[in-house]
């Protein structure tokens, strides 16, 4: 009798309705867990469809694809003699439900529809499935005609069943199940079932990779088992990134996991188990056996297979290994780099324009740029052809190889110093170093003839000419000349975008890149539809202290000594005039607030749910250096300006998913851009809590 066996979990990069590219991913997925050895193969949530079809759930075409997807892998001669679990939308009874379909030789076994849905976050997914609700329960599913011609079955069991083989039991959650509080995994380990596969579609954050692993890790620690969990990677379409990091882990240590960031569209993680590990550890936690002995039993799916045989001697078990986490610099260096990477060869365009101002925002931009190349140099020189062939189309040469960061850098990253009256000679010169470090094609502009025409288009339409506070004008009149400057750039983004490669002799337009961050957008510290807007923005989920940290990281790891001069300039729009050629307007100032300010309002705001009211509540007691009404003040101002500038948030460019108090208004943060401005009942509610403070 057998006792080891070969397991497969799979990280995919799989697109939204990309259905023949998601089949032939899945494909190389099977080949490559045979050739592995495994017996077993899992896979990730939703991968025969791609996970953020959204409201294309509600479209009968998204389910007849899926069966069709199915049915190419049913016939396959890749998908013999290897048991399979996939994920894909299917409906029962006028019901749609996200589900795995294990299969064996041309015979399907079980449809697991999932149990608890994922509501927060970014995630919506009530909107277009259901929970199947009733445990330890199957009906019959009919199946589609195509599949029935291929399986000669009329029927399969749909619901929460488990597999049983001739030498182990099978059973499943799907993502959001690992989270919930009353996770499957338990009641599914005290009925025997000894290996648990998670196909999850879980999503990056800074800081959040080791709670999947400790999630992971304790599912099998308290009673015993095997847990394979298998997630998606890349950008299937969404601002969302899918970070991979798959794994196996048996009895609390994991055994066998997958990168975290890679632009690899397949990888395939193994590990051998020995079940009779499993048993010994659960027999001796004698609690675990006293509650398995009254444990409601799950519907059992026999099927004539094994994962071991006889002959097992030469397998060696997959020991522990210890996870070495990403630093945040290191995950903001990988991950929204291979995000751009994703939508760059997707979008089917030639490479990115960035407005390179010489301050941090847009500098960590380009970094993030240099390290996709980086990557994609590396991923070449190892042999990943999809990479080359992928890179050759964007650049429109067929037997281009990409050697060196730096030159692939110039080929599609074009990069423009825009600059007005009001521009240092300190910003120029630092945006310069850096493109020239990186390989950039640069070039500077000066755009004050178009700022000019602008005004004087306005001076004949009404006689007056607005003037910048310095000169003697008026807030209103010294914020719309600011923000000409910096509309006029987007303009100008733009149009480059659309001629630079046609300037250069090269088919094809750029994709603008935006370098605002997290904390700017926040506060609602940028012009609406200025270079804040573009096609994606790499940072728009970054906090401004990350991103200072990241370039500290980049200038080490990148050997980019202009980061240097970068970081210790004060952060600047340069939109108002200079004194003596010297910058007066810094951001801090202009905001009245501090970046680190910012993010602790921004932590309150979205992660514990505060108001006003709330937030001084709070700051109060943690702010020991500023006095009862100094944390009124700041918070009033933080929010007057939060509920000015919402509106901002409802046009922000597509970014990368980084923070988790991310203001995004489109997908993550769901609230109001009216506001009461003047907060009156919270305000006053504030003020007597000074007052009440003060008295004592």
């Amino acid at each position: 009798m057998g006792r080891k066996v070969v397991v497969a979990t799979c990280t995919l990069n799989q697109w939204a309705l990309d259905f023949e590219g998601n089949l032939s991913r899945i494909l190389q997925s099977i080949q490559e867990a045979k050739e592995l050895g495994a017996l077993y193969r899992t896979g990730p949530e939703l991968e025969i469809c791609g996970y953020s079809c959204e409201d294309h759930f509600h479209e009968p075409d998204t389910f007849l694809h899926s069966w069709q997807v199915l049915s190419e892998l049913l016939n396959s001669s890749t998908c013999e003699n290897i048991l399979i679990d996939v994920g894909m939308p299917v409906q029962h009874r006028n019901v749609s439900y996200n589900c795995r379909v294990v299969f064996l030789n041309k015979k399907i076994l079980l449809i697991r529809p999932k149990m608890t849905l994922c509501e927060d976050g970014n995630y919506r997914e009530s909107r277009w499935f259901s929970c199947w609700t009733k445990e330890r329960q199957v009906e019959d599913y009919y199946l589609p005609r195509m599949i029935t011609t291929i399986t000669n079955q009329t029927t399969v069991p749909i619901g929460d069943a488990v597999i049983a083989t001739k030498d182990t039991c099978i059973g499943f959650e799907i993502c959001e199940e690992l989270w919930n509080p009353q996770s499957r995994h338990i009641p599914l380990g005290l009925d025997g079932v000894e290996i648990i596969c998670n196909g999850s579609g879980s999503y990056m954050e800074l800081r959040k990779a080791y709670v999947t692993v400790d999630l992971v890790k304790s599912a099998t620690f308290k009673s015993g088992g095997a847990y394979l969990f298998s997630n998606l990677r890349g950008c299937d379409g969404q601002r969302i990134y899918f970070n991979g990091c798959s794994c196996v882990a048996v009895n609390g240590e994991v055994v066998s996991r997958g990168l975290q960031f890679s632009l690899q569209d397949v990888e395939v993680v193994t590990a051998t188990i020995d079940l009779e590990d499993i048993r010994s550890y659960r027999t001796r936690i004698r609690s675990r056996s006293h509650l398995a002995a009254s444990n409601p039993p799950f519907p059992r799916i026999t099927v004539n297979f094994a994962l071991s045989d006889d002959e097992d001697i030469h397998l060696v078990v997959s020991p522990p290994i210890e996870w070495q986490y990403l630093t945040p610099e290191e995950e903001i260096a990988m991950g929204p780099a291979c995000w751009l990477w994703d939508y760059l060869r997707r979008s089917g365009q030639g490479g990115f324009f960035l407005p390179l101002s010489g301050g941090v925002d847009s500098s960590s931009t380009a970094c993030i740029v240099f390290s996709m190349c980086m990557q994609i140099c590396d991923a070449v020189q190892k042999g990943d052809s999809q990479v080359l062939s992928d890179i050759r189309k964007i650049v429109s040469e067929s037997d281009y190889t990409p050697r060196d960061p730096m030159e692939l850098c110039n080929r599609i990253l074009v990069t423009c110093y825009m600059a007005t009256e009001n521009s240092s000679e300190d910003t120029k010169q630092r945006a310069k170093q850096l493109s020239s470090e990186i390989g950039s094609y640069h070039f500077p502009i000066l755009i004050d003839s178009a700022v000019s025409a602008v005004i004087g288009i306005f001076q004949t339409a009404t006689g007056l000419v607005p003037r910048f506070k310095t000169n003697g004008g008026c807030p209103r009149e010294n914020l719309a000349l600011q923000n000409i400057q910096a509309r006029l750039r987007m303009v100008f983004s733009y149009l480059f975008a659309q001629l630079m490669l046609w300037v250069r002799g090269k088919p094809g337009c750029l994709l603008v890149l935006g370098s605002s961050n997290v904390d700017e957008a926040l506060r609602g510290y940028l012009t609406k539809y200025d270079c804040s807007s573009a096609d994606v923005n790499p940072i728009g989920g970054i906090s401004k202290t990350d991103l200072k940290s990241f370039l500290r990281f980049a200038e080490r790891r990148f050997s980019l000594p202009s980061l240097l001069d970068i970081l210790d300039a004060p952060p600047t729009a340069e939109l108002e005039p200079l004194t003596q050629g010297k910058i007066t307007q810094t951001d801090e100032q202009d905001m009245g607030m501090t970046y680190n300010e910012l993010s602790e309002f921004g932590r309150l705001r979205k992660m514990y749910s505060c108001g006003p009211f709330g937030m001084f509540q709070k700051l109060v007691h943690t702010w020991n250096e500023c006095t009862p009404q100094e944390v009124a003040d700041k918070v009033k101002h933080f929010f007057r300006c939060y509920a000015i500038n919402r509106h901002k948030m409802t046009i922000l460019t597509p970014s990368y998913h980084a923070e988790t108090y991310s203001p995004d208004d489109n997908r993550f943060d769901h609230r109001p851009f009216l506001y009461p401005v003047q907060w009156n009942w919270q305000f006053k509610k504030i003020d007597e809590s000074v007052a009440l403070m003060m008295s004592r």
